[in-house]
């Protein structure tokens, strides 16, 4: 029997544009671009959106790898003396899992934000992230690149309705998001919990469904009993307009020659305030003295 070609995953091909770098190449011929290097020189990305690995499908992975070894190559890119993941975790999971020394890989030339853009993207287009993972996953992606829910159904190739339900989960708790990764609850569940304001009216009720095992159908007339009034969508205002925004996001990503992400205050319509954060990621304690310094803050680590 003859063994698979390796190759790039689904969609994935297309992720890596034509004027990336690829060993100092154009990737017309990604197979050409294939190598391997030590297993335990992988180091695992920042960017990846998914937390829980599924046990049972990761040791049939494993077995697969024992038996033929990793069949498609993990994209990676170099940072420091290690290679770090852009897509490919699961199969640099298993072969780990098989003691494999090497793995195939190819090495391509990104800053962080388009290495994040891949990793996002690579990952959404699959079909086995839960669905807080394939949240957080599209609201990663539209707030660092600054895009619409229409522009980032374009990117992962999926419907506008798909994102805009995907987004609205998150706006439920804290403790009920942790229950829909875990599978406990269902996305139907969330749905109608969704009608339900208040965070601790929401784990009330959804604890009960737990200890009850209440059905969606149920739920419904538990929630339409309540009574509540139609749920009002917030409105909101940036602060900072969306151009320049985007602009002092490059700016500083330049100055600074590290991943930088700007999520702007907003101001609701009652009045209230809603504070903005700046993330600014490092790999390493050198990375991170070297943009104290340039931001002016000199301490010794």
């Amino acid at each position: 029997m003859t063994a698979k070609q390796k190759g790039l995953g689904r969609g994935l091909d297309s992720l890596i544009s034509s004027n990336t770098k690829i060993y100092g190449q154009s990737p017309n011929n990604m197979q050409k671009n294939i190598s391997e290097v030590f297993t335990d020189d992988i180091v695992t990305s920042p960017w990846q959106p998914r937390n829980i690995f599924d046990k049972d499908a990761l040791e049939e992975l494993v077995l697969s790898v024992k038996e033929h070894g990793v069949l498609q190559p993990l994209v990676v890119r170099k940072v420091n003396d290690k290679y770090e993941l852009i897509a490919g975790e699961r199969r640099w999971r298993a072969a780990k899992a098989a003691l494999l020394e090497k793995v195939p890989i190819i090495l391509i030339e990104v800053d962080d934000k388009k290495a994040l853009e891949i990793a996002l993207v690579e990952n959404l287009q699959r079909e086995d992230l839960n669905p807080i993972e394939e949240a957080k996953g599209y609201s990663l992606l539209k707030e660092t690149f600054n895009l619409t829910q229409e522009q980032v159904s374009e990117r992962v190739g999926k419907g506008r309705t798909t994102i805009t339900n995907a987004l609205r989960l998150l706006e439920l708790s804290d403790f009920i998001l942790e229950k829909i990764s875990s599978n406990v609850l269902s996305v139907g569940h969330a749905k109608v919990l969704l009608k339900i304001s208040d965070h601790i009216q929401q784990n009330d009720i959804a604890k009960n469904v737990i200890r009850e095992n209440i059905s969606v159908r149920a739920l419904e007339k538990i929630v339409k009993r309540l009574g509540l009034p139609p749920k009002k969508k917030r409105a909101e205002k940036v602060d900072i307009p969306n151009d320049y925004l985007k602009s002092l996001t490059e700016n500083l990503h330049r100055h600074l020659g590290s991943f930088v992400k700007i999520i702007p205050s907003k101001t609701l319509t009652n009045g209230k305030k809603v504070k903005g954060t700046i993330q600014i990621n490092y790999h390493n304690n050198e990375e991170l003295d070297r943009i104290l310094q340039i931001i002016g803050y000199h301490e010794e680590l």
